[in-house]
């Protein structure tokens, strides 16, 4: 093995302590593994971290984006508006209904999905049932505007918020704003189980439905049909549901893991705050605080290269990083230029000129709570020399 190869860096990275050892291998011994006290325990829990009436455990946050736009009813002929500049998942939940993405662009300085242009396409179009705001990189979207043209509209709200564990807009915790919110916890994500996810909401009936239609559709959890110290192996079908629940162990995961979700966050943000402090002066953009008594989750460090003075393109800039042991990541490929979405819906990157720009620009960096000083200083002395070196 090779030096660089020894010494790689990676771009994430989950931080397991002996707490969440311990919790797991308490579950596994505990006689229940599927979904039981302990995922009951981690709703209860997140439902109070964020401030929401309920919580849904699923077994990912593209389950979760799936139940919470099926609850509303949201379906064939109908448009739901989210952002180009996101992970495949936010529209393809929209199409598993037979319904259609409106992609709005986004805002060139957060990245985020533009408010004013989700107003003007819910104004021009009557069919538009829902809006799915995706929280980029853990900074909160501009959320008053999209409120206010929701309930002018009639339409509901389902926050994309994988990356926005523990993010605030206005000193309201992400997770209570919108009709539903939905959390993942990915392995890369500020905090983790594996795979898994959260749907947060305040409505007691899409709260309901998302638990009925998260495990095939049945009337009673298993919980309570396998525990009940009576007969009760009666249940009932009441629709065609999904196999979308989370198992105790991953849940006993989470409940460590959020826990340590604010000591995490205040790791990740000193490391962002390290990142600018030293790249100010480079042919950069930072990644930018729209409002600063937010609070920014720090999932992402989204650095953006100032092209026009620099010799290299962003993919020649992943390359040296590479070179020089440092893994790196492009966060997004927006939708429309990936196949499926671009011809079914016939987009072009002159749909979207924002968003098709930051994709060429965009290179997210090394941030995880347990780097040390010399990882960090590692980061900063590749990304000051590649730049240094290739400025026009």
């Amino acid at each position: 093995m090779s030096k660089v190869q020894q010494e790689f860096l990676p771009f994430a990275k989950p931080l397991i302590e002996q707490d969440e050892i311990d919790a797991v291998v308490e579950c596994l011994t505990s006689g229940w593994l599927t979904t039981g006290p302990k995922t009951r325990q981690f709703e209860e829990a997140f439902a109070e971290f964020v401030g929401a009436e309920h919580a849904i455990a699923v077994n990912s946050a593209t389950a979760g984006l799936h139940l919470a736009v099926e609850s509303i009813g949201v379906g064939p002929g109908d448009k739901v508006i989210t952002t180009p500049f996101t992970f495949t998942a936010s529209a393809e939940v929209i199409r598993y209904m037979g319904a259609d993405p409106l992609l709005v662009d986004i805002d060139p300085n957060t990245l985020n999905i533009d408010p004013n242009r989700v107003a003007d396409t819910v104004r021009s179009n009557d069919d538009v049932k829902a809006i799915m705001p995706v929280h980029f990189a853990g900074q909160a979207v501009d959320m008053d505007p999209i409120l206010g043209i929701a309930k002018e509209s009639g339409c509901r709200i389902v926050e994309d918020a994988a990356h926005a564990l523990p993010t605030t807009y206005k000193d309201q915790t992400i997770g209570s704003i919108g009709d539903a919110s939905v959390f993942s916890f990915y392995v890369t994500k500020t905090i983790t189980t594996g795979e898994g996810g959260m749907v947060t909401t305040d409505d007691a009936a899409m709260a309901d439905r998302m638990r009925t239609m998260r495990l095939h559709g049945i009337s009673r959890d298993v919980f309570d049909r396998y525990t009940s110290k009576k007969p009760s192996w009666h249940y009932e079908v009441v629709a065609p549901g999904y196999k979308y629940n989370m198992s105790d162990i991953a849940a006993a995961l989470g409940l460590q893991q959020l826990a340590k979700a604010e000591r995490f966050r205040r790791a990740r943000e000193a490391i962002a705050k390290r990142y600018s402090d030293a790249f100010g002066s480079l042919p950069v953009t930072l990644p930018s605080q729209d409002r600063a008594d937010d609070t920014h989750s720090w999932h992402l460090y989204v650095l953006r290269l100032r092209l026009d003075e620099l010799s290299i393109n962003r993919d020649r800039f992943i390359e040296l990083m590479a070179d020089a042991g440092i893994g790196t990541s492009v966060h997004f490929i927006p939708l429309h230029m990936h196949p499926y979405w671009r011809d079914r819906y016939q987009l072009s990157d002159d749909d979207f000129p924002n968003a098709s720009q930051a994709y060429h620009q965009v290179v997210s960096l090394p941030l995880y709570p347990q780097m040390t000083d010399a990882d960090i200083d590692r980061v900063i002395d590749a990304v000051s020399a590649i730049c240094t070196k290739y400025s026009k």
